[in-house]
């Protein structure tokens, strides 16, 4: 079944990318008279909003408000000079690094381009993520990563992204510290959207057809898409309730989801290289209400996915495992020895 399902897909993805290829989008226009720019639509009659959209550009903007704005949405321009500056000085350490014969987080890091939003989220009007509610919170303090302060001597210490297999949802949406990129192909039917991070891909279908049944559950759940007008609206349910809400690092707090998860994402194309990206995030046992983002994606042709290797030959869990219960197995062994020079 599961060879079934992975050729099946194989299929989709490789008809979408036949399609692009035999040139079925067409041109984007303008009206001669007003230079206004125009919808391009596909050879089949939808909105065209393929391309490549990486995220990158939008690295120096959270997802959550600092608290100090309040309700503000946008800096102010001494406040958005500020960012600037910063970001402009996170940038320059990969040729300050080239410079010093060194490698560091200049190498690693992407940190994108400053944007007068203070933040992504727009709803609730603080930019700030609804309290968790009770369960919330007890699923929040369980969640495990390679980020947390423990002892790693278990498989579940590591999240689902630590061990390679997905960011998960709305995670997957938002900008990472690098590999950012976004790729979105269409075909008759279908709206594919193909993710740098761990290399997923969202096949979209777009005939109405029902969710799958609730008992089947996938990592980036069952989305089922329409168009609004030149929006593409997408709706997904059947998510596993096991990957975080948002991305999970040193200093934010872990956010859970159930499988209760559902997102609505809204994609509009305002011109040749912009698109304005929307979702709103509803899982009502694990959060006090639902948020809503946004986020202005810019179109990059020159930008290219490669191999997302991850952690070279999916090594880095085992060799965690091993050298902590190798250390702990070592403590052990000081600890018998030394009680046997006591007894001595």
């Amino acid at each position: 079944m599961r060879r079934a399902l992975t050729a099946a897909l194989l299929s989709i993805a490789f008809g979408v990318m036949a399609t692009i290829d035999s040139g079925t989008a067409l041109a984007a226009e303008r009206t001669a008279d007003t230079g206004k720019w125009v919808q391009s639509r596909t050879e089949w009659g939808d909105p065209d909003i393929q391309g490549m959209w990486p995220l990158t550009h939008l690295n120096g903007t959270p997802l959550q408000r600092d608290p100090k704005y309040g309700n503000q949405r946008y800096l102010t321009d001494a406040e958005f000079a500020k960012r600037q500056a910063m970001l402009k000085k996170r940038n320059e350490l990969y040729a300050n690094e080239i410079e010093e014969n060194k490698i560091g987080l200049g190498h690693w890091a992407e940190f994108g381009h400053a944007q007068r939003m203070t933040s992504f989220i727009i709803d609730p009007p603080n930019g700030r993520l609804p309290p968790l509610t009770s369960d919330g919170e007890k699923r929040s303090k369980s969640m495990r990563s390679s980020w947390s302060k423990i002892v790693f001597t278990n498989i579940n210490d590591f999240n689902v992204l630590d061990r390679c297999i997905t960011r998960g949802m709305p995670a997957s949406m938002f900008p990472f510290m690098y590999n950012s990129g976004i790729e979105i192909l269409q075909a008759p039917g279908y709206v594919v959207l193909r993710l740098e991070i761990v290399h997923e891909t969202r096949i979209i279908p777009l005939d109405g057809r029902p969710h799958l049944p609730s008992a089947i559950r996938q990592w980036l759940g069952n989305s089922r898409g329409h168009w609004e007008g030149n929006t593409l609206v997408v709706e997904t349910t059947n998510y596993t309730g096991k990957t975080p809400m948002t991305i999970v690092g040193p200093r934010n707090k872990p956010i859970p989801t159930s499988k209760m998860l559902r997102t609505v994402e809204r994609f509009t194309r305002v011109d040749e290289n912009h698109l304005d990206y929307r979702i709103k995030v509803t899982d009502p046992v694990v959060m006090n209400g639902s948020w809503t983002a946004e986020e202005p994606w810019e179109r990059d042709p020159s930008y290219r996915i490669y191999e997302y290797a991850c952690h070279e030959g999916n090594e880095m869990i085992r060799d965690y495992i091993s050298a902590f219960r190798g250390e702990a197995e070592k403590k052990k062994a000081e600890r018998e020895e030394a009680t046997k020079t006591d007894r001595n």
